[in-house]
């Protein structure tokens, strides 16, 4: 029974198979190679974006600190939720890859943004002229930390914002392939023509060892962020092996069909929570919920050895039947006998 992350499972066979093959004979580093060559024209076609710029980094902090120092000045802000990953989970990288650029934090309801209160804490922002920071992008992120997803015409909304006041729009798109799975469009409805700038196109939570594709829809800072990513230690001479990563994702559409399984795996563990007393924090939308549970069924849960993280409440509390609250996240290997299981030791 494992929901603590869709970082804890394998990586898909197809992947696998995909590194073998790479690893045959010699090719050219740096990623002057064929597959590297190959994977930019995937990505391409799979935004429909032919002219935009496509680079490789191995982890989802690496890919949005090199897209954010990209876009944004030392001096300027980032307006992102106060959730956001950059902000809770990237031990300060933003700041140091932008050379000091700060986060401003938005309110937002189950990870999301509302168009009102980032116009509000936009406009608060940028006011007092030298002596404080210049307006700088807007960060989104899709699917959001609490897994809720952004619609089209919310997304559209944000970017209308962002570029009400001259700024650019990135997303954190760790779980990109989650959000669109949900909302069965197209990644150009989801991404650029929705007014995002750059994204951050994840694949590590989706069936990969680990690589992301940064991606810049507008392709006039491309060398900047070349050069960024070399001097931030993200270009590997043996790119050939993140390269057969992210095409044997986009081959057959893998990378759809990983998240639909991810994606259905937490509709199922929802409903069973659900059915055995549990109460869901937010609509479940993606591979990741929030759910409340009794404390004895957290303790039944654990004591056979379920792996997921309590993120508000102490199992070891005194009460049986106070609500803790569980982060549950499903990968696309889910086994349907652990949801089973699962559900069977919640209800008791």
């Amino acid at each position: 029974m494992h929901f603590a992350s869709d970082n804890t499972g394998p990586a898909h066979p197809a992947v696998m198979e995909a590194l073998v093959r790479a690893n045959e004979g010699y090719a050219m580093p740096y990623g002057a190679d064929a597959l590297s060559e190959q994977v930019v024209a995937q990505v391409r076609e799979v935004f429909e974006a032919p002219e935009a710029a496509v680079f490789l980094a191995a982890t989802g902090t690496a890919a949005n600190v090199l897209l954010l120092s990209t876009l944004a000045e030392p001096f300027e802000t980032i307006f992102c939720s106060a959730c956001a990953h950059i902000h809770e989970d990237e031990c300060n990288a933003p700041e140091m890859f932008t050379g000091g650029t700060k986060l401003t934090l938005v309110p937002h309801e189950a990870g999301k943004i509302r168009p009102e209160a980032l116009a509000a804490t936009i406009g608060a922002e940028g006011t007092r002229g030298v002596h404080g920071p210049k307006r700088g992008p807007v960060s989104l992120t899709q699917a959001t930390e609490k897994g809720a997803v952004y619609s089209l015409s919310e997304l559209a909304a944000l970017t209308t914002v962002a570029r009400g006041f001259g700024l650019a729009t990135h997303m954190d798109g760790a779980r990109f392939a989650n959000a669109v799975a949900h909302l069965g469009c197209t990644p150009a409805e989801a991404s650029w023509k929705a007014g995002i700038d750059a994204l951050s196109f994840g694949g590590t939570k989706n069936g990969l060892l680990g690589v992301e594709a940064m991606v810049l829809f507008d392709p006039e800072k491309a060398e900047e962020l070349e050069y960024r990513r070399k001097r931030g230690a993200q270009l590997f001479s043996k790119h050939r092996y993140l390269a057969a990563q992210m095409s044997a994702y986009l081959t057959n559409d893998l990378w759809m069909e990983t998240a639909n399984t991810a994606n259905a795996a937490a509709a199922a563990l929802a409903r069973g929570v659900e059915a055995a007393g549990g109460r869901l924090l937010a609509p479940q939308e993606s591979n990741l919920i929030f759910a409340d549970l009794p404390r004895a069924a957290h303790q039944r849960l654990k004591a056979e050895g379920a792996e997921y993280h309590i993120y508000v409440g102490d199992l070891e509390g005194d009460d049986p039947e106070e609500m803790l609250t569980a982060r549950l996240v499903c990968d696309w290997n889910a086994k349907e006998a652990d949801i089973t299981r699962f559900c069977e030791l919640a209800a008791g």
